[in-house]
């Protein structure tokens, strides 16, 4: 049977050291400690947010045990939370989830293409938000946007060029039939798939919040 990790109570503390990194306080959803947080813990970044807002409040009295405990020592967290990843578990994800299918969901678009490992899912979602903010002509690598949004995924602009140039195969406007081979193919197609017929303000609240995963 299929399940999902779960949340545990050992998680608040690393949670927790994640919150008092600086800036100290609730860190952006997907910005790239949340992210990496949540793979490990295969618990979506809107779970790890909802909980971290809840130490923000100290919504419980065990939460303000935590809080006493740990905010002013550090140390003493960070002792704690090596021991916990020290644990089955951590550092050792293969052994810990002997026997039991994960059923990822939100990690699959963290992580890199079969097709191609230049690229993730997140990447492509990204290039396809500028892709609905240019026209054919300027999706191109010397168009300056193409080439900030090139720097953000340390790709080169020519990479994000060539997967608007995929997605220009699945967009009913332009109606291009041009047989393209190529591994991206499948992944953009399933990404337009997904992406291509939002609301482009609500795409573009979402590429922005992704974003940060890369800064």
């Amino acid at each position: 049977m299929s399940k999902n990790a779960v949340w545990q109570d050992d998680y608040w503390l690393l949670l927790l050291q994640l919150y008092l990194r600086k800036p100290v306080g609730v860190k952006p959803l997907y910005s790239h400690d949340m992210v990496e947080l949540s793979l490990e813990l295969h618990i979506a970044p809107q779970a790890l947010q909802s909980r971290m807002q809840q130490i923000a409040r100290l919504e419980t009295p065990r939460l303000e045990r935590i809080w006493q405990t740990y905010s002013t020592n550090p140390r003493r967290l960070s002792r704690a939370v090596s021991l916990l990843r020290g644990m089955k578990g951590f550092g050792a994800a293969a052994d810990f989830y002997s026997g039991v299918e994960v059923q990822e969901t939100f990690e699959k678009d963290f992580r890199p293409l079969a097709e191609d490992e230049r690229f993730t899912p997140v990447m492509l979602i990204l290039i396809l938000n500028l892709y609905f903010q240019l026209t054919p002509a300027t999706m191109v690598g010397e168009t300056p946007e193409v080439q900030q949004l090139a720097r953000l995924l340390k790709v080169k602009p020519g990479d994000v060029a060539l997967v608007m140039d995929i997605f220009q195969r699945f967009d009913p406007y332009l109606k291009r039939e041009e047989v393209i081979v190529t591994p991206l193919l499948l992944p953009c197609q399933q990404v337009w798939q997904r992406f291509g017929h939002m609301e482009p303000n609500v795409l573009d609240a979402y590429a922005r919040e992704l974003a940060e995963f890369f800064r």
